[in-house]
């Protein structure tokens, strides 16, 4: 509240000031008011200038008085593209082993071969098995190495068909029939010769390999030693979408192609692959015996090998 000032009485003197310098007289000239007037038009305008960028300025939350740089270090990085961590590296030999050691109920015989060459790497049973169909590859080798040296002919009526069918059938589909049709046209002592031709010691009455016998065949089917390019590729076609793809296929990734004989009998059961992926090849054979034929067990062992194999050497 505003003091006001003391009142002088006439005919006696005004009592001293002491607050600071007196007000203005209430009067006013007419500049003085028109003075005034401005002033409080030019207040007015500023309060609505002031009002009108606090209402259209920027968010209060952000930082409106930082610089540009503080602002261009604010924004978010560029993003960067999403990668698959690598696979740590695998020790072949070491996880092959771990595999048999756990799933020693099973007889189990793993060879793999370099076709690029050198020595074989081989784990668990190296003896004799059962060869079940894995052998029919042997057999289609053999007829077709007749119909090279002229002996024999595709074309020619075997049962049913022609040597040609039988082959594709014995092959793709396993058909025991077709192979026992391609075995008699050859014969049992010329089948027998050819095998250790190429360096096998194989009986077709004993129907015996060692899981090395097998990878050291398909090594040497897949260089070209064994047949000429049109046929080594028929063979080796017809050895790819066979009519049991649950073996090693089934553990293989889309970027590498499978080429592959299976084989089941009374226990035995066995896969045996060429695997390529650009550059490099390898032949697996992979036997096993056991009592409970192609279990999901049986299958996991399988699998398991094959998955360690590609991660090491084809991924």
């Amino acid at each position: 509240m505003q003091e006001t000032p003391p009142l002088c009485k006439p005919g006696r003197p005004c009592p001293m000031n002491t607050s600071g310098p007196s007000r203005p007289a209430a009067s006013l000239s007419a500049r003085g008011k028109l003075l005034l007037v401005w002033a409080a038009t030019v207040l007015v305008l500023l309060g609505v200038v002031t009002a009108g960028v606090v209402r259209t300025g920027p968010d209060p939350r952000t930082d409106f008085l930082t610089g540009p740089q503080s602002q261009q270090d604010e924004k978010p990085a560029a993003a960067v593209p999403a990668t698959r961590a690598p696979r740590a590296a695998v020790d072949l030999d070491a996880e092959i082993e771990r595999i048999l050691a756990a799933n020693s109920g099973y007889r189990i015989g793993v060879v793999l071969a370099d076709t690029h060459g050198g020595e074989p790497r081989s784990y668990g049973d190296g003896t004799e098995f059962v060869a079940a169909s894995t052998a029919k590859i042997i057999t289609a080798a053999a007829y077709y190495h007749l119909v090279e040296a002229g002996e024999k002919s595709l074309d020619a009526p075997l049962g049913s068909f022609d040597a040609a069918f039988q082959l594709q059938a014995m092959v793709n589909a396993s058909s025991n029939d077709a192979w026992l049709l391609l075995i008699q046209d050859i014969g049992y002592p010329e089948l027998i010769e050819y095998a250790a031709s190429i360096g096998i010691s194989y009986d077709p009455e004993q129907n015996l390999l060692t899981a090395a016998e097998m990878a050291e065949l398909l090594k040497q089917l897949s260089t070209g030693k064994l047949l000429n390019a049109e046929h080594t590729q028929e063979l080796l076609g017809y050895m790819q979408k066979t009519n049991n793809e649950r073996l090693i296929p089934a553990a293989v990734g889309p970027d590498i192609t499978v080429q592959h004989k299976y084989g089941e009998l009374e226990g035995y059961v066995h896969d045996a692959a060429l695997l390529t992926s650009g550059e490099r090849s390898y032949a697996l054979a992979i036997y096993t015996w056991g009592e409970d034929g192609e279990s999901k067990e049986r299958l996991a062992v399988i699998h398991g090998l094959t998955e360690v194999v590609t991660r090491a050497l084809l991924e």
